[in-house]
């Protein structure tokens, strides 16, 4: 059956990634974003060349718009609130945008599902950050990385959320609004708190997306920076698993609504964020960057991994591109579309 997705930040990296895909699958797709992204504007472009553009509605506007909110998601079976302002750094600028944003807009969007006749299934985005700097874990430190002791696993939901920032502190309210939809209102809703998510059309910044971001500076030659001492640990998710994700929760909605999903690589497709990925980028560049090293940033995690055992089990997934080969392919990109990164503005071009 034909469904209606609606996809809040549809035309971001990861939204336009997964529109693509519903329209593939034959769903009416309905984007809302404010463009306020780089990139944005030709993610849309890129969109409107499928086979099943005609199936694809653009709404110009943002989730902070309560009323243009409720009507994008009138008619939909689904949502996937991808949506959000997404910089740690940006929230300590400007907190008080960061909740209206984050908080305030993921309300609106529970709003929308809540008082739609419909009742579709939400989806929400949430972040690993929530989990804070997970300091209460003992740390050490070998040759190439940082190791979280008694955590061999990843970190479990069951992990005590732990809030130090505005932006986990915005992101954390969206994601207990989102259980709380299901609580007190019945809305069906899933909560995916993500970790690092890298692929093609992806413009990383130091500020957030940083695999395609060091990627990109390899392949530029550019000089990089790395907040900490390049040592801390990251889970990769190569896109096409995450969006392989995104079906399978929205197929499971009936079974996992209200639940809190850890997705993200785990421990078998994690890297440490130079130690590690420089040898697998210097065997597709010439020459690896210069480094410079610069303080840690605040409650910046030495360590995070997921723990997806429980999205494995409920969802019947499980993440198949290693870091070797999504490092490979997203050489491969940035290559094709080296024009974006040369001149340092990673907005202007069309990715390939």
């Amino acid at each position: 059956m034909r469904r209606s997705v609606l996809i809040t930040g549809g035309a971001g990296f990861i939204g336009a990634s997964y529109a693509r895909r519903r329209l593939a699958a034959g769903d009416r797709v309905i984007v809302l974003d404010n463009l306020s992204r780089a990139g944005s504007e030709h993610n849309l472009e890129w969109l409107r060349t499928e086979d099943r553009a005609a199936a694809l509605e653009v709404v110009i506007g943002d989730i902070r718009d309560r009323p243009l909110v409720a009507e994008a998601a009138r008619d939909a079976d689904a949502i996937v609130h991808l949506a959000a302002q997404v910089s740690v750094m940006a929230s300590l600028r400007d907190p008080v945008e960061d909740f209206e944003v984050n908080a305030g807009g993921t309300l609106n969007v529970l709003e929308a599902a809540r008082r739609s006749p419909r009742r579709p299934a939400v989806l929400y985005a949430s972040t690993n950050k929530v989990y804070g700097d997970l300091a209460r874990h003992p740390v050490t430190e070998d040759t190439t990385r940082h190791l979280l002791q008694g955590q061999a696993g990843g970190v479990s939901e069951d992990e005590p959320l732990d809030l130090r920032t505005p932006y986990a502190c915005s992101k954390g309210a969206g994601d207990l609004y989102a259980q709380d939809a299901w609580a007190s209102f019945g809305v069906p809703t899933v909560v995916l708190r993500q970790s690092c998510i890298y692929g093609p059309r992806q413009l990383g910044c130091e500020e957030q997306g940083w695999a395609t971001w060091l990627i990109a500076a390899a392949v530029c030659g550019r000089a990089i920076t790395i907040y900490g001492d390049g040592k801390q640990v990251r889970d990769l998710l190569w896109i096409d698993d995450l969006l392989d994700c995104y079906d399978r929760a929205l197929e499971r909605i009936d079974k996992v609504a209200g639940q809190v999903l850890n997705v993200g690589g785990g421990p078998d497709f994690s890297l440490s964020v130079w130690s590690e990925l420089a040898p697998l980028l210097a065997r597709h560049v010439e020459r690896l960057p210069e480094v410079i090293f610069r303080p840690w940033r605040p409650s910046d995690q030495r360590v995070y991994v997921s723990d997806t055992r429980r999205a494995q089990q409920a969802l019947g997934w499980r993440p198949r591109v290693a870091p070797a080969e999504g490092v490979e392919r997203l050489v491969g990109w940035a290559r094709r579309n080296i024009d974006l990164f040369e001149r340092g503005d990673e907005c202007e071009s069309s990715p390939r």
